[in-house]
């Protein structure tokens, strides 16, 4: 079976791929293949969402650049996420006491435990985690906790989702954050979603003081993704490589594919054509 996914309306990427699981939730239509190039991949209504083989270019890279920017992250929010791929990433810091995973749809953690333990590695068993399902905005909004760092681990803002990629919940997040800390999000692709990536960073400084954008290519999207840090204090800008990979020695974050100092530091070089889309 082809599996195809549009990045545009007029381009795309695919894979090949055999059906082995699904799941159709209240939510969502859940779906796991094995693929001879990605692994097993799951698939959420028809798009692409975690592969085995190449989760760590967006795992990593989601996760260790704001997180080494601060200086002693403790309490996490992960809003999404339930591959359990960031929440496996953030937990490699040995100063995390707590995250929260809010995930709306139980049945995306329940084909991740089924499917893809060489993605979450029993990140879901880790006595510091607390997984909460249901709507993540309204925990935002409600509980009234804390956080050091903030990840936004979800689909393109397509859809109920959408809502999640505005100022005004940027603002909530803003209020849920401890001092010093930040909102970290993907963004999409400089060169397929240039007006996406330009509104999300506008929206994002609407906001914060400090928004630091980096980009990377992610096999399994066929384009180069975006991510950004929001903050009024941290700056993944502030630290040379040799800083970076002193602070992962120092924590003891080990298992990487992708990430150390040398990277970075790349990744927060933006070329002309990005520095223009941004604007």
């Amino acid at each position: 079976m082809r599996l195809e996914e549009k990045l545009t309306a007029a381009s795309g990427v695919y894979f090949d791929g055999v059906l082995i699981d699904s799941l159709q939730t209240p939510f969502q239509l859940i779906e796991v293949f094995d693929t001879p190039d990605l692994g097993k991949l799951m698939r959420i209504d028809g798009a692409n969402m975690v592969s085995e083989r190449d989760e760590f270019f967006y795992h990593e890279n989601l996760i260790h650049p704001a997180a080494i920017a601060h200086p002693a992250p403790r309490e996490v929010l992960i809003i999404g996420g339930g591959d359990g791929g960031s929440l496996e990433e953030i937990l490699k810091h040995r100063e995390i006491e707590r995250v929260v995973l809010a995930e709306l749809d139980g049945g995306v953690i329940e084909m991740a435990k089924k499917h893809f333990s060489s993605v979450h590695r029993g990140a879901f068993v880790d006595p510091r985690v607390e997984i909460r399902i249901g709507d993540g905005m309204a925990f935002v909004r409600e509980s009234g906790q804390r956080f050091d760092l903030i990840y936004l681990d979800l689909t393109d803002p397509i859809g109920p989702v959408e809502a999640l990629y505005t100022q005004t919940f940027y603002a909530d997040c803003k209020r849920a954050l401890n001092p010093g800390g930040a909102l970290v999000l993907h963004i999409g692709s400089p060169f397929s979603h240039a007006e996406r990536v330009k509104s999300s960073m506008e929206n994002l400084r609407g906001i914060f003081a400090k928004v630091t954008p980096w980009f990377v290519h992610i096999p399994m999207y066929g384009a180069t993704w975006g991510f950004a840090c929001a903050s009024d204090y941290l700056d993944p800008h502030a630290f040379s490589s040799t800083e970076v990979d002193a602070r992962l020695t120092n924590r003891n974050v080990g298992q990487r594919q992708f990430y150390n100092g040398d990277m970075h530091t790349a990744m927060l070089g933006l070329p002309e054509y990005v520095r223009a889309a941004l604007g």
